[in-house]
């Protein structure tokens, strides 16, 4: 669906609204949502569409995978939380994952920043060297 400039302008307006100091209230979101559904001003498809898309980047914003490439004992997986936590506010969930193919060492996700710390990114790097 081709979403035109107009709804993309106001589907923006409409999620600062509902973001209050950067930090998205879900109540507000789906009174905007609910009223533009029930109100249905022109293009409300579109900014209907682009709300949800702009809800979507919001939540990756704030999510952080965790990829190891074996099981993390609890310390580290705390600590690793707090880590992140501390540098990047409340708010963030967390997701595990054992990768094998890392070899070894962790790569963090966090949005679109990725720390990789992995033996597998190290022999890439290496590789690609010569």
């Amino acid at each position: 669906m081709k979403v035109t400039k107009d709804a993309i302008a106001a589907s923006r307006r409409l999620f600062r609204l509902s973001s209050p100091q950067g930090k998205l209230d879900e109540d507000k979101l789906r009174h905007v949502i609910k009223a533009v559904a029930e109100r249905k001003p022109r293009n409300f498809r579109g900014i209907l569409v682009n709300l949800h898309r702009l809800l979507r980047l919001d939540l990756a914003k704030n999510h952080v995978t965790v990829e190891s490439a074996q099981e993390l004992d609890d310390s580290t997986a705390e600590g690793i939380k707090n880590k992140m936590i501390s540098q990047h506010g409340e708010g963030l969930t967390f997701e595990y994952k054992i990768n094998p193919a890392l070899l070894g060492g962790i790569r963090i996700r966090k949005g679109d920043d990725v720390w990789d710390g992995s033996v597998k990114a190290k022999l890439d790097k290496l590789a690609n060297a010569f």
